[in-house]
């Protein structure tokens, strides 16, 4: 299955945010929840299972100058394997202008057994821009190992890189959950977050499994492993 969603975000005039373009095709389906506040809030709903292995699905996102959207997911993503072997795809392109805010918080992608799944974003930010983004990785489901799923992440602020970083991990992967990747953990993730306004911080422990890293740029990295999703949240939801 092929499908595209847009989104494209603008100004009102007003001090809010409107919603200049909203379209998905089966199954990434795009409904505003405004909650009253200044930031259009958007969720994508999956019309159905997956991604399966063959689909091709495509989310393009647009923010413009003084605008707030926030993204996020009804539920969690399984990618699971598909008949005949195929991988599946999910791609992520966003362009954030400058005084806009992109806010890309979804539920969890779940590496399901057998899957061959790669997730790939690419996010533009122009000077003065600012971006959370967050990104999580259960490795199986309950009581199964995961299949193959390689998810890759590239930031770039101002016309120069922030953030280029790419994980791998399943049977396909040799040493994925030894110590030098995920060291036995079952879930992992990261949360970006880009504001030129903030004070340059210095590198923070949270825990055993978590840590906060600056950026060479206006940024900071939180980066944890868990035993469980739920656990991983507790490191990576933002403080906004």
């Amino acid at each position: 299955m092929r499908a595209l969603a847009r989104i494209v975000a603008e100004a009102d005039g007003r001090g809010g945010t409107r919603l200049a373009r909203l379209r998905g095709e089966p199954p990434l389906q795009l409904r505003h929840t405004p909650d009253g506040s200044p930031v259009a809030t958007v969720h994508l709903i999956g019309s159905a299972a997956g991604p399966l292995g063959g689909d091709d699905l495509r989310i393009e996102i647009e923010v413009g100058e003084g605008a707030v959207l926030c993204v996020r997911t009804v539920a969690a993503s399984i990618a699971l394997p598909g008949r005949d072997g195929s991988p599946s795809r999910v791609s992520v392109t966003a362009a954030v202008a400058g005084g806009g805010e992109l806010r890309w918080l979804p539920e969890q992608l779940v590496a399901a057994a057998g899957c061959r799944h790669l997730a790939v974003s690419t996010v533009e930010l122009a000077e003065g821009a600012r971006l959370l983004w967050r990104e999580e990785l259960v490795c199986g489901r309950h009581d199964e190992q995961p299949g193959d799923a390689v998810i890759s992440t590239s930031v770039g602020y101002g016309g120069a890189p922030l953030l280029r970083q790419s994980l791998a991990v399943g049977p396909g992967t040799p040493g994925w959950d030894g110590p030098a990747v995920l060291g036995g953990a079952r879930a992992t993730g990261s949360l970006l977050h880009v504001d030129p306004a903030a004070t340059p911080g210095k590198p923070e422990v949270l825990g055993p499994t978590a840590v906060r890293m600056p950026l060479a740029g206006p940024a900071t990295l939180l980066s944890a492993t868990a035993p469980d999703a739920h656990q991983l949240r507790r490191h990576l939801e933002p403080r906004t």
